[in-house]
């Protein structure tokens, strides 16, 4: 008996969730584990948000909702876009849906036909290239540059579009790599988008408000307003509002895209928790003091384990301008030998070897489409950070060196 499709068999599980899966289990069996895998805030849901979703339970909003979500959370989807990005949209224009991959998901669902080329630039989050081999699309995994700061430039995208490419998608600040897109560099990839006019833009920006240094967050469709019409904009409460339970992503795009969207809601999502939707008016129109002090927390700690990082030998890092994770070069490793004999040979050895020999968690760069790497996530008290730091530089001054090449 055949239980698994071929499409599914050719779809790998979320690296990212199965290391926090083991970190979890690791846990539960009281092995003292630094986990730096997971990419979910450590700080609470503000008491404002919560206070808010409690009312929505004591005034019964406990039904079924409309499946592009309540107007209430549309309307304030659409004063946000309007006050923080620039963009108008008409209601028509907005969807939320629970959480933001279920809007990827149905987005491509709605719009991709079979071997229809999706472009993605590597490094990139885990469910990209998978969601769009689940709808039926080809996924094009395209390199971006170390001297492009890891992020798409003009002349790549340029070289990746065929007659077959029907979306690119763009995520800024960027998981894993932290990377953000100035006004510039964005521009310069409309330029190049504007002279093919079938392709559509899907823009992932949910960690908008994670920035460092002063670095200013610029909107793609910002930037590029004469693409409004064929770009999807993401976003989601889970990462700003510390709300990743709640489930709640949303996105403003073309009302025919949106319309397709709801469609396919409709039959394979439905509508949203009712309570999680009031919670996100309050996240979205209320006080939000606390987002600059979040990210300042973020930067603190990006600093140190930077710091603490580059004095291992064998690893690099890129600083980050924004999300809250460290893209961890790690090839002058390969080639070393534990004291178990193992050679490592690629980045997934190295992040096995970190569990069993460290017990640190933290996820391989080849699940984002570039090696060798491993990203760890800075969504943990600098206490945690400091103490899983140390364990990796114990670990890595006990490889034989001289194995090393």
């Amino acid at each position: 008996m055949k239980y698994v499709s071929d499409k599914l068999a050719a779809v790998g599980a979320s690296a990212s969730v199965e290391a926090s899966q083991k970190a979890r289990e690791m846990k539960a069996a009281g092995l003292n584990v630094a986990s730096l895998s997971s990419g979910e805030p450590d700080f609470p849901t503000p008491a404002h948000i919560a206070e808010a979703g409690i009312a929505a339970i004591r005034d019964g909003m406990t039904t079924y909702t409309d499946v592009r979500g309540i107007p209430d959370l549309r309307k304030a989807i659409q004063r946000k876009f309007k006050r923080e990005n620039n963009i108008e949209y008409d209601l028509d224009n907005i969807i939320a849906g629970p959480g933001a991959k279920s809007l990827i998901g149905t987005a491509l669902s709605a719009s991709v036909n079979p071997g229809d080329e999706i472009i993605i630039p590597a490094p990139a989050w885990v469910s990209y290239v998978d969601i769009a081999k689940l709808v039926g699309g080809a996924p094009v995994v395209i390199q971006a540059k170390a001297e492009f700061g890891l992020k798409l430039d003009a002349a790549t995208l340029e070289a990746a579009i065929t007659q077959r490419s029907r979306w690119l998608i763009l995520n800024s600040p960027s998981n894993p790599t932290g990377s953000v897109y100035t006004r510039d560099e964005l521009r310069a990839l409309g330029d190049v988008l504007l002279r093919h006019p079938d392709i559509l833009i899907m823009t992932d920006e949910i960690y908008e408000h994670l920035l460092f240094d002063g670095v200013k967050f610029v909107s793609f469709v910002e930037a590029n307003p004469d693409l409004k019409e064929r770009t999807l904009t993401l976003n989601g409460a889970s990462k700003a509002y510390a709300m990743t339970g709640w489930r709640i992503g949303y996105a403003g795009g073309p009302a025919p895209l949106i319309k397709a969207m709801t469609k396919v809601a409709g039959q394979m999502v439905g509508p949203m928790c009712s309570i999680s939707q009031a919670a996100t008016v309050a996240a979205l129109d209320g006080p939000n003091d606390y987002l600059s002090e979040r990210a300042a927390a973020y930067q603190q700690r990006r600093d140190r384990v930077m710091e603490l990082l580059l004095e291992v030998p064998g690893l690099n890092v890129q600083k980050p301008s924004g999300a809250f994770y460290l893209f961890v070069e790690c090839g002058a490793l390969l080639g070393s030998k534990t004291a178990a004999g193992k050679v490592l040979a690629s980045d997934v050895d190295v992040t096995n070897w970190l569990l069993e020999e460290a017990m640190v968690v933290c996820v391989p760069g080849a699940a984002y489409g570039l090696s060798p790497y491993f990203r760890i996530s800075i969504a943990t008290s600098l206490a945690v950070l400091e103490d899983a730091c140390a364990r990796i530089t114990k670990a890595v001054a006990s490889l034989t060196k001289e194995a090393a090449a």
